[in-house]
Parts: C-alpha cells; structure tokens; sequence
C-alpha cells in the first residue's frame, strides 16, 4: 500500500469553480495595487528631469508610501476582521484610485516634491487592506490543499502587473508624457472598484456558489463562515482584535521567522518596483520606452515561478504528507536562485544582465508562498490581522530598501553595491525558514476570552501528520 496517496484519497473530489472566480478578483486587485505603487517608477526619470528632484529626494518619495503601508496594516487587518473583505477593499481601491489621478497634477502646485511626498503617504495608507483582506479570503475560499496553488496566483499578481502596466505606462510616458500614466490608472482603478463591489461574496452568502462546491471547500478545511459578519449575544457585531492579539503573535517562534523572511523576500520586490526601470536607464543607457519592455521580461519569469511554485507546492504536500516539506523547499530553491542577481555586477553585457535579472526574479516568484503560509498558520480568529503584521513588518523593506539605494547610489554613483545589497536578502530568509520557523502548522491563541482552544484539523490534515 502506498501510504503517500493517502492524504489525496481522504480529500472528496472537487466540485465547482466559483472560488477561483474569487481568486481571480483578488488578484487582479493586487495587480492594480503593485501598478499604482509603481507608477512613480516608470515616471521617475522625467519627474526628475521636469520637477527637479534629485537621487535622495526620489528615495524619499519611494520610501513614503512604504512608511504609511507598513503603519497603516495594523489599523487595516483590524478594519478587516471587524467589517470584512468587501466593504473595506472596495472603498480602499476606490480612495487610492483618486489619489492616483491626483499625482498628475503635482506640476503645477508650488512645491511638487512636497505633493507627490503627501500623495505617496496617502497612497500607502489605502492600499494596506489588500493584503489583509486577501489573507482572509484565499482561507475562507480555498481548502488546505488548494491553498499552495491559490496564493502561488495571487501573489504572482505583482508579477502580471509589471508585466502589463510597465510597458502601458512606458507607452503612455512616452507619447503623452509622465501625468497620463497617474491619469489612466487612476480611472482604470475606479471600474475595477465597481467590478468588485458588484461581484465579491463571503462563502456563506454567494448567490451562485453550489452546495456541492461549498461543502467541498468546508470539508477539505476552507473557513467559509470567516468572511461573515456575526453577532454576539445582544445582537451587536463583536468588537474586534486586541492589541492583546499583536502580542500574542509575537509569542510564536514559527510567526516570527515567517515575519523575519517576508521582510527579506519583500525587500528583492521593493528593488524592481522602484529602482528597476531607473537601472535600465542609467546603467545600461536605454530609452524609457525601450527600459519599460525590456523590464517586462523579469516580470514574466517572476510571474512563471510564481504560479508553478503553488503547483509544486501542492503536489509535494499531496506526495508527503508534511506541510513544512511542502512549503519550505520552493521558498527555498526560489530564494537560492534570487541571489543571482548579485552576479550582474560581474558580466558587460545587456543581454547577460537582463537574462540574470530574469532568472532572480523567476526565484523570487518561486520562493514567494509567505501569503500561502500566512494561510496555513495564522489564528482563525485573527487572519487579517495576522496578514497585516506579516505585511507590515515584509514591507518595512519597502521604507529601508529603496531609501538604502537611494544613497548607495549618491555616494558611488553606481548601483554595484545596490544589487549586493539585494540579492543577499534572499540567503537571510532561507536561513530564518530553517534556522527560526520550525513545523508549519496553525498557531492558535483561544478564543479571545483568554483561553485556548483545540483547533478542528480536517481529516485529510489528521491523515496527512500521520505519515512518516
């Protein structure tokens, strides 16, 4: 008999395909989200150029939707487990949508770095529930064993954005010129916010999702009653986390090292989302038409390992039986392949610099699974707000990293130190998933009432840990 099989033959057969009509939404959210933090990116070198903003000032408008980002997910988890995914996403996108549309017109304030610096903040604060919310919504949606492949697609988001909105924006900059890459995506995020005001449902309450497909999710460990806004005993919603919760988060040896990675794993983002296209312009002396295609290529090789990284994952759980083997090895080979991006500084060549940039940003995709552990381990009670910490403190990268470029480049001119600087985060998150984590499993902090309850493991799970 072979015992490897068994956790597959425990699960019931799939039914249905409304959740990744779901998945779908969320992703696509979070594509807009990675494009609009991007804009200022692809317009950077002609924000220089026509507002007079230097290196430093350009590190300084990079880190300041990273500052508001990582302060705003505590407040934005919070909103998320009190209110749902529905309501707080939909005005989010709409608010940072406007806010998009407004940077286009910082040229003709007195003071443009100080706009664009006010606008940049205002934009982190929004976009901070988009992770919280999808946290809780791939593990209401999806069973454990579809979790891989779900967050694998979602997270390849940022991926499929560089792919489509870097060569849009490259287009729009170059023949209409930088406000009318803030102008179209700003516009384009308000449809998308009626599109998911329109189509989002929790579980429980989606007008089109089968019994069938609902049981099916539940059975395989689907939390399809999270999303649902529930009532205490006078009939009043309950209040919702604790700043007691934080703490006890950070109880958790597992939690932590997860934290400690994403904040690595974030940093290798934060270099193309901010100082890419401006490399390709600099350091390899292309136009910005040209910088915004050429930038698109590493995008579709994270994209690629980001979606076939949920797939291998899934299927060395189902081979296995371990949650910790399935999860730890791609995030692994991913982050061992991401450091290649350091050899950049040792070959002449474009197409050898463009080649290795694509293959570190294929490993970063690969190793890219933290919102599929999130997932896996956070609390039910508390999901988004454990998604906002795990965001918060991965993108606190995102204040440091382009800052840290900022003045590496002042001081040498040269982005050398920069890509080393870079592509040595992703051997400090391999070292926290062995040295810190441990066994990945849910962590559990009771019921909010101060005790600690035993968490109901799906039986497929139960199987699963009995394997050797």
């Amino acid at each position: 008999m072979n015992l490897q099989l068994r956790p597959e033959a425990a699960r019931p057969e799939p039914v249905g395909r409304r959740r990744y009509v779901i998945l779908a939404l969320i992703t696509i959210v979070l594509a807009f989200s990675t494009g609009d933090r991007a804009t200022l990116s692809v317009a950077g070198p002609n924000i220089q150029s026509s507002l007079g903003i230097n290196a430093v000032e350009m590190g300084w408008l990079f880190s300041a939707f990273a500052w508001a980002y990582v302060v705003g997910h505590l407040p934005a988890g919070w909103l998320v487990d009190r209110f749902g995914a529905k309501s707080v996403v939909v005005v989010a996108l709409t608010l940072w949508s406007i806010v998009t549309l407004m940077m286009s017109g910082v040229g003709w304030v007195a003071q443009p770095f100080a706009a664009l610096l006010l606008l940049r903040v205002l934009l982190g604060a929004l976009e901070a529930p988009v992770g919280p919310a999808s946290a809780r919504i791939i593990a209401a949606w999806f069973p454990a064993a579809e979790r891989g492949v779900a967050g694998a697609i979602f997270n390849s988001a940022q991926y499929l954005s560089l792919v489509i909105f870097t060569p849009l924006m490259g287009w729009l900059d170059h023949v209409w010129g930088w406000h009318h890459i803030f102008t179209v995506m700003g516009f384009l995020g308000l449809l998308l916010a009626l599109v998911w005001g329109r189509l989002y449902f929790v579980p429980l309450r989606h007008p089109a999702l089968t019994r069938k497909e609902r049981d099916y999710i539940e059975a395989g460990g689907g939390l399809i009653d999270l999303g649902a806004v529930k009532k205490d005993a006078s009939g009043g919603t309950p209040p919702g986390p604790t700043l007691g919760d934080i703490g006890m988060l950070f109880r958790s040896r597992m939690l932590v090292g997860i934290f400690i990675a994403q904040y690595c794993i974030t940093a290798i983002t934060w270099f193309f989302v901010s100082w890419f296209p401006t490399y390709l312009v600099t350091a390899l002396g292309l136009s910005m038409l040209k910088a915004g295609f050429i930038a698109a290529l590493p995008a579709v090789c994270g994209c690629v390992g980001g979606v076939t990284t949920g797939f291998f994952s899934d299927w060395l759980l189902r081979r296995t039986g371990s949650l910790t083997i399935a999860r730890k090895v791609p995030i692994t080979i991913g982050l061992v392949l991401s450091a290649s991006i350091i050899a950049c500084n040792y070959v002449r060549t474009d197409w050898m610099i463009v080649a290795l940039m694509s293959l570190a940003f294929f490993g970063k995709g690969f190793g890219s699974l933290g919102w599929t552990v999130v997932a896996d381990t956070a609390p039910k009670r508390v999901i988004g707000l454990t998604g906002g910490v795990f965001n918060a403190i991965g993108n606190t990268a995102g204040i440091v990293t382009p800052l840290i470029i900022g003045y590496i480049l002042a001081g040498t001119g040269s982005f050398s130190g920069a890509l080393l600087f870079v592509g040595l985060h992703g051997l400090v998150a391999i070292l926290s998933y062995w040295l810190i984590v441990g066994p990945i499993e849910r962590f559990d902090i009771g019921d909010g009432s101060g005790n600690r309850k035993a968490i109901e493991v799906p039986a497929h799970e139960r199987i699963a840990r009995s394997l050797p």
